[in-house]
């Protein structure tokens, strides 16, 4: 596949980059609404917790996959019901502290080996994200590419290393308030 064009609008790091490391796959019953790197005063980044924002519904296809693998996810680190439209899905990637620092700091070519194929496992090959996923992930091999859709120096790209910009920590902040927070100590 050839990049024609770069891809220039925001997006959400912590739903490409971590959210396939959940092993959930896609496609299934669900999927959520946005996935978070923190979550107000409650969490932090540096707590290495994916915060995922899921729609609650009622349908037996949506309720099996809840009860089937998101709560007995091994990462899953808390669940909080927002209220009867939303949940709040916590999963713990402290095992992983050198590589949640790459991605916080985006540095997504540092990951190791194994996570960079868990996480273009995940998405389609043939799809349009997949090239983009593929060349922040190994950026060496599309440094000349990328040079000449920016028109800059390849050195230039070189020099800083990655493809893709870094996590705005303020938009990978999840702003909502839960009037009564009790988590359900689901795990303990």
């Amino acid at each position: 596949m050839i990049i024609n064009a770069l891809y220039s609008k925001y997006f959400q790091k912590s739903k490409i980059f971590l959210y396939p490391l959940l092993d959930i796959k896609r496609g299934g019953p669900a999927t959520p609404v946005e996935t978070y790197f923190s979550w107000g005063n409650n969490y932090t980044s540096e707590d290495m917790k994916l915060i995922c924002l899921y729609e609650n519904r009622k349908d037996v296809e949506y309720l099996k996959f809840e009860r089937s693998v998101l709560l007995k996810h091994s990462r899953l680190y808390d669940y909080i019901k927002v209220d009867d439209k939303s949940s709040i899905f916590i999963f713990d990637f402290s095992d992983l502290n050198e590589d949640w620092n790459h991605l916080v700091n985006g540095k997504y070519s540092k990951l190791r080996l194994n996570l960079k194929r868990d996480i273009l496992n995940y998405f389609e090959r043939r799809s349009g994200n997949y090239i983009y996923i593929y060349t922040y992930l190994f950026p060496e091999e599309w440094f000349k590419r990328y040079a000449e859709l920016l028109d800059v120096p390849e050195n230039l790209l070189i020099k800083v290393g990655e493809l893709c910009t870094p996590p705005d920590l303020e938009k990978e902040n999840l702003k909502i308030q839960v009037a009564d927070l009790q988590n359900l100590k689901i795990l303990d």
